[in-house]
């Protein structure tokens, strides 16, 4: 018989600083000015980024409104780009798909690019995306886009392998505001 058991390995306990952090400093600005008219939406886009560099680009966008709109038509006239884009198209209830075709006038290219998309999902740890809007008045709505990466709490334990009776992972939290929006509309005028 063994006269020096095994010693389990117990971890200090993190403190509560290191288990979670939440980022408000948004990376990302958008500032959306929108016209709409006879069934369409016209739109400047003023986008500001933070992160990892600062960096300005302006886009105008035109697309459909109605609730079957299948493209949107994008024109960026700092890099010289035109993209026509399809709608997200879900695949499942999570997983989307968008598809585009593009011309770059500078480069004289034209290409075409897909995009596979999830709110979930992330780097070996489980993420949460989503964007959450708010209406301030009629014509001014806010979008803020946030993401959560978290793993959950875990409680193990185990007997007569050395491993502790009861051991506890508390998991982690990061969160970040990744992006502000602010969007002024101005609505349908119908003209006889």
């Amino acid at each position: 018989m063994d006269a020096n058991p095994p010693v389990a390995n117990v971890e200090e306990p993190a403190s509560w600083d290191e288990l979670y952090n939440i980022n408000l400093i948004p990376s990302e600005l958008f500032v959306k000015f929108r016209k709409e008219y006879e069934g369409f939406r016209l739109g400047v886009n003023l986008e500001f980024y933070n992160s990892p560099i600062n960096d300005f680009q302006t886009k105008l966008v035109l697309k459909p409104l109605s609730n079957e709109r299948r493209w949107k038509f994008i024109y960026e006239p700092i890099h010289q780009d035109v993209r026509v884009l399809s709608k997200k198209i879900p695949i499942t209830k999570f997983l989307n798909l968008q598809v585009g075709i593009g011309h770059n006038f500078s480069l004289g290219a034209i290409g075409w690019k897909w995009k596979l998309t999830s709110c979930l999902g992330g780097d070996n740890i489980s993420r949460i995306r989503n964007k959450t809007s708010l209406g301030l008045c009629e014509g001014v709505d806010f979008r803020f886009g946030w993401r959560a990466d978290y793993v959950l709490p875990e409680i193990t334990g185990a007997l007569g392998t050395g491993e502790p009776l009861f051991n506890m992972n508390s998991g982690r939290l990061e969160a970040s505001l990744d992006r502000v929006e602010a969007i002024f509309t101005h609505g349908n005028e119908q003209y006889p």
